[in-house]
């Protein structure tokens, strides 16, 4: 009669080497797999494939890179610009203030310096 195997997922099969589990998933080996997560051909594949998926729905969308780092160039500059065009408001606003506040201030240091206290 032949052998039958039942395992399940609680009790996998063991492989022939000591020690080895399929279930259980062991750390590459080297600097290099574990900084990019896997082995260097692993992830040169994974990245292809993304790149591949990504690609393909921007060619879809009909968006170009170049488009993309266009808009981010612009958007920093249209950031940079409402930056320093707030600055100058509130520049505008400490001026107004200031031609009201530093005289009456002055005014009043002075008066205080020549009352005897």
């Amino acid at each position: 009669m032949p052998e039958t195997y039942s395992w399940s997922r609680t009790n996998p099969p063991q492989s022939e080497l000591p020690g080895a589990n399929p279930w259980v998933r062991q750390a590459p080996p080297g600097n290099a797999a574990r900084f990019l997560g896997g082995s260097p051909v692993a992830v040169f594949f994974r990245l292809l494939f993304a790149s591949m998926l990504v690609g393909a729905l921007l060619v879809w969308l009909d968006i170009s890179p170049f488009q993309i780092f266009d808009n981010l160039r612009r958007l920093v500059d249209y950031v940079w610009s409402l930056g320093f065009d707030a600055v100058r408001e509130i520049g505008r606003y400490i001026v107004a203030g200031a031609i009201i506040v530093v005289p009456v201030w002055l005014i009043l240091r002075l008066m205080s310096f020549r009352a005897p206290r």
